[in-house]
C-alpha cells in the first residue's frame, strides 16, 4: 500500500486563547528560572570569593535552596510548556532550528543541574569543597544557555527543516510585497 495517496491527518492546534495563555505560562517560568539561574550565580560567586567559613556555609545553603525551590520545577515547567507550544503551534517542536536549539538548551541546563550544580554544591555544604570552580562555570554556561535560548524565541534564525525556500509563506509575502 502506497502512502501518496493517504491524506495526511490535520495537526491539532491550540486555540488562540489556549496558545497565549500557555505561551505566557512559558514565558513566566523561562523568565524565572533566567532570574533563579543570575541568582544562583551571584551568589555562588560571593561563596567563592568569601574568606569567612560561616558565609561561605551559608551561602551553599542557599544555593541548594535556589535549585530545588526554584531550579528544578522552573527548569522543567519551562520544558513542558516549550514542548506544549511546539506540539501545539506552527513552529513544533523539531521543525525549525531554532527551536531544536532551544530545546537543547533548556536540556543541557537541567543536565547541567542535575549531574554538576547539585552535586557541587553538596560537596561544599558537606565540607568536602573544592568543586566553587565547577559551581561557577556551571552557572555561567547556565545563565549563557538561556540568554541564547531566549534571542533565538525573539529572532527565530533558520527556516523549516526540509522547506525549499527556508520562510514561511506569511514571511515569503511579507519580503515580497504580496498580500
Amino acid at each position: 500500500m502506497s502512502d501518496e495517496g493517504a491524506e495526511r491527518r490535520p495537526r491539532r492546534r491550540l486555540s488562540p486563547r489556549a496558545r497565549r495563555t500557555l505561551l505566557t505560562a512559558h514565558i513566566l517560568v523561562s523568565v524565572g528560572l533566567f532570574g533563579d539561574v543570575a541568582g544562583f550565580l551571584a551568589v555562588a560567586i560571593r561563596a567563592a570569593g568569601t574568606e569567612d567559613p560561616e558565609v561561605a556555609r551559608a551561602s551553599y545553603d542557599i544555593l541548594a535552596m535556589f535549585s530545588t525551590f526554584f531550579g528544578i520545577p522552573l527548569s522543567f515547567a519551562a520544558l513542558l510548556t516549550g514542548i506544549g507550544l511546539g506540539l501545539g503551534t506552527k513552529w513544533g517542536v523539531l521543525r525549525y532550528p531554532w527551536t531544536t536549539a532551544k530545546l537543547v538548551l533548556l536540556v543541557t541546563v537541567i543536565l547541567m543541574g542535575a549531574f554538576v550544580l547539585g552535586p557541587s554544591v553538596e560537596q561544599m555544604r558537606d565540607g568536602s569543597g573544592g568543586t566553587e570552580g565547577r559551581i561557577l562555570v556551571g552557572g555561567g554556561w547556565d545563565l549563557a544557555a538561556l540568554a541564547t535560548a531566549t534571542v533565538l524565541a525573539v529572532f527565530k534564525p533558520g527556516g523549516a527543516r526540509g522547506s525549499k525556500r527556508g520562510r514561511m509563506p506569511s514571511q515569503r509575502k511579507a519580503l515580497t510585497g504580496a498580500g
